[in-house]
């Protein structure tokens, strides 16, 4: 199985801190990789919110957007996603207009409905607007849409915003957004790196769902998989350890950085440790060149993806960087 030539590749980037590092070097290496992604031919670059999680450096990903496409030229570049029921929508009306202007036509507004975090943290980013639920998200982006327009009879405008809005795309794990994207003509990313299970339920929903927009003449749909490359697939298994044991870590309570592959390697697994994380990472693509090849070449046969956002979290920047060359060279 190949990977079809007129499918995009793209990069979904959470700003990895691994353990012993530390949050500004995991800045420079997300500017470091966004520059090679450009050069490699990556289509576009999206940074993920993440918040009060020890290993990810993103969370202020309006700021770290402005970063990385003040590094690029061509690359487009946006949030994968935005959690829209921790912000007001005219925050980020005005945060996304502005880049817009700084970055014409480069700017993507991605935008997921769950809160992404755990209930203290949303309780401490939203406030007074803690009672909103997942469930108000349909408002709450009608809301954000309107201030890219021109309205006289609105009291409060988005000055940024007016008349620079980026394209517009819902994230999601499950039926709902993909239904929502589909009724409102918009290109959908499922993350399919989370809900493999879910994956085609929601594929399938979203292209009987569509209706021709503006926006959309046809669906777009793009998939976020997790991708480990490396020259064997042993090698590549042993990389993606980290990944697994910090899940497991924060699947018990304890949110923990990216550990060493020697670390993941020598934790005493129990037998419902290695199930739940085979059930977890089973639709993950790790292996040699041919493996992730045929990976990703049978994902896109099942599904019609248009596109695919590789999201590679591994221990070190050097081995993050080597699996996007070569996934790069599989095209």
């Amino acid at each position: 199985m190949s990977l079809p030539p007129d499918v995009r590749l793209s990069v979904l980037d959470l700003a990895p801190v691994p353990s012993g590092g530390d949050v500004a070097t995991a800045l420079r290496n997300t500017l470091d990789l966004a520059r090679r992604a450009e050069r490699l031919g990556y289509h576009r670059y999206w940074l993920a919110e993440h918040h009060n999680s020890p290993g990810v450096a993103s969370a202020a990903t309006a700021v770290l957007i402005g970063h990385v496409a003040q590094v690029t030229e061509r690359m487009r570049v946006g949030s994968g996603g935005i959690m829209l029921p921790n912000h007001a929508p005219i925050v980020v009306a005005e945060q996304f207009g502005t880049l817009e202007a700084f970055h014409p036509g480069r700017i993507d507004l991605g935008l997921g409905r769950a809160p992404g975090t755990d209930k203290h943290t949303a309780q401490a980013i939203r406030g007074a607007r803690a009672s909103l639920s997942a469930e108000d998200f349909p408002e709450q982006l009608n809301e954000l849409l309107g201030y890219f327009e021109p309205d006289e009879q609105r009291p409060v405008h988005a000055v940024p915003a007016i008349g620079r809005k980026p394209p517009v795309w819902l994230l999601g794990s499950s039926g709902f957004s993909a239904k929502l994207a589909g009724e409102l003509g918009l290109p959908f990313a499922f993350a399919h790196h989370i809900a493999a299970r879910n994956t085609l339920p929601a594929v399938r929903l979203y292209r009987e769902s569509f209706r021709p927009s503006e926006a959309l003449r046809e669906p777009y749909l793009m998939l976020a998989v997790a991708v480990v490359c490396a020259e064997t697939d042993e090698r590549a298994r042993w990389l993606a350890g980290p990944m697994r044991l910090r899940f497991l870590s924060r699947h018990h309570g304890r949110a923990i950085p990216l550990p060493t592959p020697e670390d993941a390697a020598a934790y005493d697994y129990t037998d419902a440790d290695r199930k739940l994380l085979d059930e977890r990472f089973g639709s993950n693509v790790v292996g040699s060149p041919e493996t992730v090849r045929k990976g990703l070449g049978t994902l896109v046969e099942d599904t019609g993806a248009d596109e695919l956002m590789l999201t590679t979290m591994v221990q070190g920047h050097a081995d993050r960087v080597r699996s996007y060359e070569l996934v790069a060279l599989l095209r």
